[in-house]
């Protein structure tokens, strides 16, 4: 059973398993959105995680205190592109406080979950 991030999980609960993605995680590493860089902007973040070699690379285009565009470019596993594709949506149209707060269980939430292996995709995002 998957440690108890957001509460209980079910026998039932897709999640559960090693590697079992949500339909939502399916789609954002198919057809992931916000691919690329936002040219000419400094607000750019690159993270990696040395024990997978996931990396992800976030650009952002700030307009009048809000971010108003957000980009990915990611080498990792399925959880990472997925994770970086739904972090750029997540960001979009937020002032930069509110960016400030969005955290990995957001994301998290957000693809409707991720296996505990997984987990540390969300973190880079």
């Amino acid at each position: 059973m998957m440690k108890d991030w957001f509460g209980p999980h079910d026998p039932g609960d897709p999640m559960n398993g090693s590697l079992k993605y949500s339909d939502v995680v399916l789609d954002h590493y198919r057809n992931p959105r916000n691919v690329g860089e936002v040219p000419g902007t400094a607000a750019v973040a690159q993270v990696g995680d040395e024990a997978t070699g996931d990396v992800l690379r976030i650009s952002m285009r700030i307009e009048n205190g809000r971010v108003a565009e957000a980009r990915f470019k990611a080498f990792g596993c399925t959880a990472a592109i997925a994770a970086g594709s739904m972090v750029t949506t997540l960001l979009r149209g937020r002032s930069v406080d509110e960016a400030r707060r969005l955290y990995n269980r957001d994301v998290v939430r957000a693809l409707g979950g991720l296996p505990e292996s997984k987990m540390e995709c969300s973190v880079l995002a």
